[in-house]
């Protein structure tokens, strides 16, 4: 097996391919790391989720990141990394890009039911609070698996 770097345009064309990822955010130097769905558009990655640990500290501290795989086999992967800075996208002041965003993650039908399902399992209020929001990326790197010929 031989692992060699991606191309910009190659880990863009994954983050295009792959709707499932997993991000990480940090606060007071504590990690924390949970399973999202994402779609990729205009150098940024939108999501959706509910308030939360996640939501609250991105609200503390914007900086986070975007860990996506596509794995056909223990020698045959790609994983791209993109990091960068947490924008929320609140209805009266983004109605255009939460429009893209909520565009963007229809093409999934279930990409509402893992932060929502997530929610309803710890909270009974039924005005649980949505929040679209996006990952503004700064960087992008990617590795890539090849079998050996």
């Amino acid at each position: 097996m031989r692992i060699i770097a991606m191309s910009r345009e190659d880990c863009v064309e994954l983050l295009g391919r792959v709707s499932l990822g997993r991000l990480g955010c940090a606060l007071d130097n504590q990690p924390h790391v949970v399973p999202v769905r994402f779609s990729y558009a205009d150098n940024s990655v939108y999501m959706f989720s509910t308030v939360g640990k996640k939501i609250n500290w991105m609200r503390k501290n914007p900086k986070a990141c975007l860990q996506v795989d596509e794995i056909g086999s223990g020698s045959n992967w790609s994983s791209v990394i993109v990091t960068g800075k947490y924008t929320e996208l609140p209805e009266d002041r983004h109605a255009a890009a939460r429009e893209r965003a909520l565009e963007a993650l229809s093409q999934y039908s279930d990409w509402w039911s893992i932060p929502l399902a997530e929610r309803r399992e710890t909270v009974s209020d039924p005005a649980i609070e949505p929040v679209f929001f996006r990952i503004d990326i700064e960087s992008i790197s990617g590795m890539r698996a090849l079998p050996e010929a």
